[in-house]
């Protein structure tokens, strides 16, 4: 018999339930241990975060750079234009509705430190730059190998990518579990899971709702272009949203979007080039959930924050996640440094993201994908006349041939 595999989603749900549940029976002992190797785990996880951006932002802009063209660029810079935009358009919806929809507790503004649950022990790892000089560094050794063209360091840089992606596959996510367990058993010993889940499902509820009004706007913008009904368009994308809801993969996913670029009338070049493209740098849905999620926690903890402190966290954001698509979890985990550096959040409030992340991980696969195909219709308008022209000689070319025959 095969053995059954649960989903890291599942596990994510399991590990809540046991939390809970055993909390509210856990003897002091039990919820010392679980602090313990939170603290091991979270020193560990804060001495990869530099190293997981620098593994994934170096090889992603050496790749692009590499790549020069014109259609390149616009598809970089749109993508991270959508990128941006869905940023901004969840804090502005998550500020208007968030604090109708929850409010400071002044139980959980404590909840960093776990209340009154200590460790038996700490183990510290510093790491070893900064964030800042992780992603400075990233972006001068991604321009310098496109630039020289060098070999050995681009063979090294994806090769430290590689190294990076284990420690997060081998590492992190069979352990995350067992870390959102001992997070959640201590909020339930110390009294502050109930507000945390009632939370949680309100803005599940809004991200979805933010995750189709992204969609829906990029669909009509797309529609300006390519002179399609908005609507039909984003209904012949809709094999690929449900693709992505199962699969949780971008790139799993990128078939499926491509043929149905080439449905929705994206010219074959323009989709072949494009979709693959924005499978790694296009991330409009996984910025959406971030952004909202963490400001619903800072409202939650009645912690401080202004629109240039975000807007300062979304522009960084839109780069760090770069290619973190192909890593289970890559995206959170190329944002905790962000997360730190920028907004002030410790170990036990990354955590929380986590678990909040990926609990609508599909949703967010889907919708970056899904808008794959708004990108590439728009691209389409001002490269794809070539592409039709050399379809259209290639088909000529081969009528003469067979006639020649």
């Amino acid at each position: 018999m095969k053995p059954i595999r649960i989903n890291l989603l599942l596990r994510i749900i399991i590990a809540i339930a046991a939390g809970i549940g055993i909390g509210w029976v856990a003897p002091e002992w039990i919820a010392r241990l679980c602090a313990t190797f939170n603290e091991i785990f979270g020193s560990f996880l804060s001495f990869l975060i530099p190293l997981i951006i620098l593994g994934f932002v170096t090889p992603a802009i050496a790749d692009i750079g590499r790549k020069a063209g014109a259609m390149l660029v616009a598809t970089a810079a749109l993508a991270y234009l959508a990128t941006i935009v869905a940023g901004f358009g969840s804090y502005f919806t998550g500020r208007w509705l968030f604090p109708g929809l929850i409010s400071a507790d002044p139980a959980l503004m404590a909840v960093e430190d776990s209340a009154s649950v200590a460790p038996w022990f700490e183990m510290p790892m510093p790491p070893v730059m900064s964030v800042m000089t992780a992603l400075v560094l990233a972006f001068l050794m991604g321009l310098g190998i496109a630039y020289c063209g060098g070999d050995v360091l681009r063979r090294g840089a994806d090769e430290f990518r590689t190294i990076v992606s284990l420690a997060i596959a081998k590492a992190i996510v069979p352990l995350l579990p067992f870390y959102i367990f001992g997070i959640f058993l201590c909020m339930t010993v110390t009294g502050q899971v109930g507000t945390i889940l009632l939370a949680f499902l309100k803005i599940i509820a809004v991200i979805f709702v933010l995750h189709v009004a992204v969609l829906l706007f990029q669909y009509c913008i797309a529609s300006i272009f390519a002179r399609r009904n908005p609507l039909k368009m984003l209904w012949t994308m809709m094999p690929a949203y449900f693709t992505a809801l199962g699969t949780q993969s971008s790139a799993a996913t990128i078939p499926v979007t491509l043929r149905q670029a080439v449905k929705m009338g994206v010219t074959e070049d323009v989709a072949g080039f494009v979709i693959p493209l924005c499978a790694t740098i296009h991330m409009s849905g996984s910025t959406l959930k971030i952004v909202a999620c963490a400001l619903a926690l800072m409202i939650m903890q009645g912690m401080p924050f202004d629109t240039p402190m975000f807007a300062h966290f979304i522009c960084l954001l839109a780069v760090t996640i770069i290619a973190a698509p192909g890593t289970p979890g890559g995206a959170i985990m190329a944002s905790l440094g962000l997360l730190t550096s920028v907004l002030g959040f410790s170990e036990a409030q990354n955590a929380l993201m986590i678990a909040l992340y990926i609990s609508m991980d599909s949703f967010g696969t889907a919708c970056n994908v899904t808008g794959d195909g708004a990108l590439a219709a728009i691209i389409d308008r001002f490269f794809g006349k070539k592409g039709e022209k050399s379809a259209d000689a290639a088909i000529l070319a081969g009528n003469d041939a067979s006639d020649r025959k």
